[in-house]
């Protein structure tokens, strides 16, 4: 009956979903020159406009949307989420980077293909890829990066987490109890889903922790936005 909360994953794969960041000098075309404009800056490091672009385009894909669905501020709020992942990876650049198998890399992308009945075939899904400028290899980086940066904001907060059978036994008989009742269901011993709640609101602890962290990175940190704020600052591709 319990539904594991993902909000912290929301938070870091919606805050989690457009965390690859691409190299800030993209090669072109000798004949072409591009400027790639600064859109953000976090305590020093850059957030390119394509960066920005590319994070579009990886939250569109996995959530099935066309980028014309993307409002000003839904793309706003990808760009908020940006400055947040380079905030954390900031405070953990020291940490070693948990090891991600490419088995968990996999079956993230497949869940992904799966949104897509027409990804069946391998070339209807590149097809798909193309149609949001990616490739296989810049997704499977997406979600690479997106795990590792998930656990070790896991292990940095989760160790603070302590639940008590206090707040087991309330949760029980305040939601866990109702919810089945409202369901139809019979009752279940506190003692078959103890271990189910701990998790459960373990997960929810942990959520309002990275809120309340993320909001001091902010305030701590320095952010500027040199291209929203009329400062068409920019650098030239090469």
């Amino acid at each position: 009956m319990i539904k594991p909360i993902h909000f912290r994953r929301a938070i870091l794969a919606a805050l989690l979903a457009g965390f690859f960041i691409a190299a800030v000098f993209r090669p072109q075309p000798a004949a072409a020159e591009v400027v790639d404009r600064i859109v953000a800056i976090v305590n020093g490091n850059i957030i390119l406009q394509s960066d920005w672009d590319e994070a579009l385009s990886f939250e569109a894909l996995l959530t099935n949307r066309s980028l014309a669905q993307f409002s000003e501020d839904d793309k706003r709020a990808v760009l908020d989420r940006l400055i947040d992942q380079e905030l954390l990876r900031q405070q953990m650049k020291s940490a070693d980077s948990p090891t991600v198998k490419d088995a968990e890399v996999f079956s993230r992308v497949n869940a992904a293909r799966k949104l897509y009945p027409q990804a069946a075939s391998q070339e209807g899904w590149q097809a798909i890829l193309a149609q949001y400028h990616l490739t296989g290899k810049d997704l499977a980086a997406h979600v690479r990066e997106e795990i590792q940066l998930m656990r070790l904001v896991d292990e940095r907060l989760r160790p603070a987490v302590q639940i008590d059978s206090k707040s087991i036994e309330a949760y029980y008989r305040d939601q866990f109890v109702p919810q089945l009742k409202q369901a139809g269901s019979h009752a279940v011993p506190l003692s078959d889903v103890s271990s189910r709640i701990r998790e459960l609101l373990t997960e929810k602890k942990v959520n309002e922790l990275l809120v309340s962290w993320l909001q001091t990175l902010r305030s701590e940190g320095q952010v500027h936005f040199p291209g929203i704020s009329g400062n068409d600052s920019g650098v030239q591709s090469r």
